[in-house]
């Protein structure tokens, strides 16, 4: 779906239609020339699928070239002002977002694509707000296209604590032939990850890519979710826990991976605020690392601040939105409460604007085509990928799409396999099951032989069929 561009575009839409479509956050983010991010790339994705891309905020609809989609390129806009100004009359069809968040008042009659997993910014009353239940147009998303990213800021967030090698220091003092390792390097003590416990809370995409970088690294990982995942988090060799709390019980590291959850339309509040609260983070193992690398309003920043005055919790890391109106400067986002903790415990905070994927120009520029092709999709033939909440009448959920090796194993995985693939797979099953044949039915003193002339064979062809399996995104969850 993010390949090559799709070029039959033109033959789904109404030749006599004009449908528009607003890109308020942006697409490249790398420097071109002008020293500004290049939106380039989804640039020529888009006029290769025969849309038309503006660089300028839509005006006069007259002068618009119909029987295209029109993408109007505004990477600019950021306050609730400015986008309900910009979009609060229906005058877009579509939005495509990142990071900005949709006021409710912006109307958007057809859809919304968040570039990533979370949809807690879309706010637009068009679908219903960030759950996307109840509205009109469509909510989508596109998973799993910044969860390695994600996943490895939160290793290296964690990697900044533990170990607890002072590395500052000693570079220092190395840098200064100030050391004497045969003397001193017995004063620094360190620990290590490895047989450390993490507890990751949530199965999704990001969650489980940390999970899996976490065993790489030796730890012991705890996985909460939901019941119907227990089976496959097990398999994969990874330990469950029904119960919040349990999970966080003795654990070393906590990550969090669950989303804002639905949101209540009388309070605004959201399903999973506060999760993260002082009896999760009692339960930890004392001087624990906590990050939140989801939603700031996942953690009870009260609870954090005391568990920071105790040493409960020794280092918590957090990427949260920030948000600063360029004319009073005053400050705004899920960040906000972080802030009043920074003058008593900024030695133990590492406080992100969002930034662990939000930052990765592949990344983004994989999510904004795909939100093009899902616009593209919606528009054309009322077919709708990654849908969160509901899908209104008149459209056909066709499921949901995410990068290879990311996410869940899917019938579409099995049976895009060539013959050439079937039959490997084949060949080295059934070598492997042979030589474990011959020595289930071998008395202990035969298998030696066995083992002596074979084994090095026989983990060769466990190898292989681990690699293959891997390469062909068949390891994992079942979906």
């Amino acid at each position: 779906m993010t390949g090559e561009a799709k070029t039959e575009s033109a033959g789904w839409i109404d030749p006599n239609s004009l449908h528009t479509v607003l890109i308020c956050d942006l697409v490249g983010l790398r420097f071109g020339p002008d020293g500004k991010p290049d939106p380039g790339e989804v640039r020529a994705y888009i006029e290769a699928r025969g849309g038309r891309f503006h660089a300028a905020p839509l005006g006069d609809k007259t002068g618009l070239e119909p029987g295209h989609v029109h993408f109007f390129y505004q990477p600019d806009l950021s306050t609730r002002e400015e986008l309900i100004e910009a979009a609060g009359d229906g005058r877009y069809d579509a939005v495509i977002a990142a990071a900005t968040f949709l006021p409710a008042e912006t109307v958007f009659p057809l859809a919304g694509v968040r570039i990533g997993a979370g949809t807690g910014n879309m706010g637009s009353r068009s679908w219903g707000g960030g759950s996307g239940e109840g509205g009109t147009a469509v909510l989508m998303n596109t998973p799993g296209i910044n969860s390695r990213a994600t996943a490895q800021m939160v290793m290296k967030a964690i990697l900044k604590v533990l170990p607890d090698l002072p590395v500052d220091l000693l570079h220092d003092r190395v840098a200064r032939g100030a050391f004497d390792t045969g003397r001193e390097l017995r004063d620094f003590p360190t620990e290590k990850l490895e047989g450390k416990t993490i507890a990751v809370i949530g199965y999704g995409n990001i969650g489980r890519e940390v999970a899996k970088l976490a065993r790489a690294f030796g730890m012991h990982v705890v996985i909460h979710a939901r019941p119907r995942h227990r089976d496959w988090i097990e398999a994969e060799g990874f330990a469950y826990a029904a119960d919040l709390g349990d999970a966080a019980d003795g654990a070393d590291v906590l990550s969090v991976h669950v989303g804002l959850g639905k949101q209540d339309p009388q309070t605004g509040r959201y399903a999973n605020a506060g999760l993260i609260g002082a009896d999760v983070l009692s339960r930890m193992n004392r001087g624990a690392v906590l990050v939140n690398y989801d939603r700031g309003e996942l953690v009870d920043v009260v609870a954090l601040g005391q568990a920071l005055d105790v040493g409960q919790v020794r280092h918590a890391a957090i990427d949260a939105d920030l948000f600063s109106d360029a004319s009073t400067g005053s400050l705004s986002g899920p960040m906000l409460p972080y802030l009043a903790l920074v003058e008593k415990h900024a030695g133990k905070l590492e406080l992100l604007p969002h930034a662990a994927a939000d930052t990765d120009h592949p990344s983004r520029v994989t999510g904004a085509k795909q939100a093009v092709d899902q616009i593209f999709d919606v528009i054309g033939r009322k077919q709708v990928a990654n849908a969160k909440g509901t899908v209104p009448p008149g459209y056909v959920s066709t499921g949901a799409t995410a990068p290879s090796g990311i996410g869940p194993v899917t019938a579409r995985d099995l049976l895009k396999l060539i013959a050439a693939d079937y039959s490997e797979l084949a060949d080295l099953c059934e070598r492997q099951a042979g030589l474990w044949k011959r020595l289930s039915d071998l008395r202990p003193a035969e298998q030696g032989k066995i083992v002596a002339e074979q084994g090095e064979e026989l983990v060769r062809l466990i190898d292989r069929f681990c690699l293959l399996a891997e390469k062909l995104n068949l390891r994992g969850p079942y979906q």
